[in-house]
Parts: structure tokens; C-alpha cells; sequence
């Protein structure tokens, strides 16, 4: 089966695992759901994730997933902005604060997949994947 959007598949994965509160979940693996893996871990939404070579060609990304002492999920809600049918591009001065800074943006830039914060640190916009909270 084709998918037309790899990056919502992923992004919504992780979101139906971390509402089900499971330890962990794998995705098929690619660089840029890799920088978004990473955006995530360096954010504190998610403990770690690993790139495994298990028989597919692609490989698989397995992500765990954070809860609170209360079991209750760190990764709330996922949006996905820019899509493959209506790209979302931001200018390095306009991009977005989620919920004041509890939440974060995931953009592509040049220099990689970087979160909200980063991307004002350094200056540079790019495309809006998502918003995480």
C-alpha cells in the first residue's frame, strides 16, 4: 500500500501509542521522521528512539514514549501543517509560539529538522511540519 503522506502516518502512530500508553511504537524510517524523532527527544515529549534494520529495506524507527508518574501521556495532541497537497512555508521573523511555549513547532529548514526555538536561535525559517503539545 502507497501512502500519500508518510509524515502524518507517523505523526499520528506516535500520537495513537502514546494515547493507549504503550511503552513504545515502530514506524517505517526515513531522515526526515528521524529529525522529527529528534526534535521530539531534545524537546522532552518523548524518552528516546532508535533506528533498527529489521528486514525491510526502509528500516523502522522505534520510538518510547513518555508518561508523567500519573501515567498520563507527555505528548498530548499533534497537528499536522504543511502537507503534501498545501505546503506552509514561515519567514525566520514569523515563526509561531505554540500556547505561549508550552507546545512546540517542528520546521524543516535548510539546516535540518529543528523545533520553533532553535529556528529563532539561528534565524531561519523553512516549512512548518507540525505543532506538538
Amino acid at each position: 500500500m502507497s501512502l500519500s503522506d508518510p509524515i502524518a502516518n507517523f505523526l499520528t502512530s506516535v500520537q495513537n501509542a502514546s494515547r493507549a500508553l504503550k511503552p513504545q511504537v515502530d514506524v517505517p524510517a526515513s531522515r526526515l521522521s528521524q529529525g522529527i524523532a529528534e526534535c521530539l527527544k531534545q524537546e522532552g515529549f518523548i524518552q528516546n528512539w532508535r533506528f533498527l534494520k529489521e528486514g525491510s529495506s526502509q528500516g523502522v524507527l522505534r520510538i518510547y514514549l513518555k508518561y508523567t508518574a500519573d501515567r498520563k501521556p507527555i505528548l498530548q495532541h499533534v497537528r499536522r501543517i504543511s502537507r503534501p497537497g498545501r505546503r506552509i512555508y514561515v519567514r525566520k521573523t514569523n515563526v509561531p509560539r505554540i500556547l505561549s511555549g508550552i507546545g512546540m513547532a517542528i520546521l524543516s529548514t535548510p539546516g535540518g529538522v529543528v523545533s520553533d526555538a532553535q529556528a529563532r536561535a539561528s534565524g531561519t525559517g523553512g516549512e512548518m511540519i507540525c505543532h506538538v503539545w
